[in-house]
């Protein structure tokens, strides 16, 4: 059983600036969902706490595609057009197929990663989804 995580509420901002101590996120116009897989099975759950059955498809794909034992990873549930465009009313009508974009790793195979900083564990990240994966992107 995992910890209840709260994601990381991102901060939005107008202007751009530079600073070791910040890392830009692109917003891919879908619905963030933390994944918890636990062998084979994947449970994306809303930054409001709620299961996300409807994407049922996408929760078992990434769990068969994971080679984890466990994991918690923060990302963005996402809609592609034939361009590879973010399409967000195609999300909410089904009529793509969703993809998830994991961003951060929280806990794996049993450790918990918070305590590392947040590049770090995108390195662990990478590592952790297959290269060659339709289901699964990096976003680094």
């Amino acid at each position: 059983m995992f910890p209840k995580i709260s994601p990381i509420i991102p901060v939005r901002r107008r202007d751009l600036f530079e600073s070791a101590e910040w890392v830009y996120e692109v917003k891919h116009d879908g619905f963030r969902a933390l994944a918890y897989v636990n062998g084979s099975r994947c449970r994306l759950i809303s930054r409001r706490g709620n299961e996300m059955k409807r994407f049922a498809n996408l929760s078992n794909s990434i769990a068969s595609e994971l080679k984890v034992t466990d994991a918690v990873l923060d990302g963005e549930i996402v809609a592609l057009d034939s361009d590879g465009m973010p399409a967000f009313y195609d999300l909410m009508k089904r009529q793509c197929q969703a993809v998830y974009y994991a961003f951060d790793i929280i806990l794996l195979n049993g450790r918990d990663l918070r305590e590392l900083s947040l590049l770090e564990r995108k390195k662990i990240l990478r590592s952790v989804i297959p290269r060659k994966s339709t289901w699964i992107g990096c976003v680094s």
